[in-house]
């Protein structure tokens, strides 16, 4: 009898176990490749990181003026710029936020439209799209000025790869239209090619560089393209960034299409960005 009963379970037991070598055997697939970024920009322009579902960010971002002025402006720190930021994790995939500095009030959506796949799609891919209300110009100056015109529209595409533990890399194809602009030679409608990446120097510590090329800036513009060098400093909660860049604007139109200073010529700003999530 004891014969019979084995040779019946007998089948049943090596179907069992060849489940269980199978579930040993298999290959996790569609594994997303994290923390190309840590923070949620490079430098100035917008990473592909995306804030988690349910976390709020509370983000200072501060350029002083040009340490070039020296003593008269207190090598920087006069003439200063701060923008103040919510953001907010809707879901996985899409990002919201409110911001407000002196010059500009911007609101603004970032999306994951393809995630980097381990051995699977190369690159990650993030939609990011705003709009900005440019609180800078005067209708003292302007008296025919109307709300409309002070509107600004950004969208970017943001393409990124992390090679590495070490080593990520970002383009981010820009169009961004200003309603008002200074230079009349200037088209309203603007197109820029940002590029930027991250080299981590050690678990806390990240090199961070960005640069942006204006594709067709009127030959009479008296501004330049960015250019950004800065570290990270990832300290548990939150992450605090501190560059050298030769613009001072914060919002993209500021730094896209309105920088003023030159690496060459000393003309840089000193900055951070200090983000805390709760």
């Amino acid at each position: 009898m004891k014969k019979i009963l084995l040779l019946i379970l007998c089948p049943f037991a090596l179907f069992a176990q060849d489940d269980l070598l199978s579930e040993i055997d298999s290959v996790a697939t569609n594994v997303k490749v994290e923390s190309a970024f840590k923070g949620l920009k490079i430098v100035n322009i917008e990473s592909t990181k995306l804030a988690a579902k349910g976390d709020l960010y509370f983000i200072v971002a501060h350029r002083f003026g040009s340490v070039k002025d020296g003593f008269k402006g207190f090598f920087g720190l006069d003439n200063a710029v701060t923008q103040l930021k919510f953001v907010y994790g809707v879901n996985d995939w899409l990002t919201v936020s409110g911001a407000r500095s002196e010059v500009v009030y911007d609101f603004s959506a970032k999306y994951s439209l393809q995630p980097q796949i381990k051995d699977g799609f190369p690159v990650s891919i993030v939609g990011f799209s705003s709009i900005g209300i440019n609180n800078l110009l005067d209708e003292s100056i302007y008296p025919k000025l109307e709300f409309n015109n002070r509107m600004i529209y950004v969208s970017q595409v943001l393409v990124s790869r992390k090679f590495n533990n070490k080593l990520s890399l970002q383009l981010a194809p820009t169009f961004f239209h200003e309603n008002f602009v200074v230079d009349d030679n200037q088209d309203n409608s603007q197109f820029a090619l940002g590029m930027g990446g991250r080299y981590k120097l050690s678990n806390r510590w990240s090199l961070n560089v960005d640069y942006a090329a204006h594709l067709n800036r009127a030959s009479t513009s008296p501004y330049k393209n960015p250019l950004s060098v800065g570290v990270d400093l990832e300290t548990g909660g939150h992450v605090f960034q501190m560059h050298f860049s030769s613009s001072q604007g914060i919002h993209e139109s500021g730094f896209l299409g309105n920088t003023t200073g030159d690496w060459s010529k000393g003309q840089v700003f000193f900055g951070f960005n200090l983000l805390r999530v709760f």
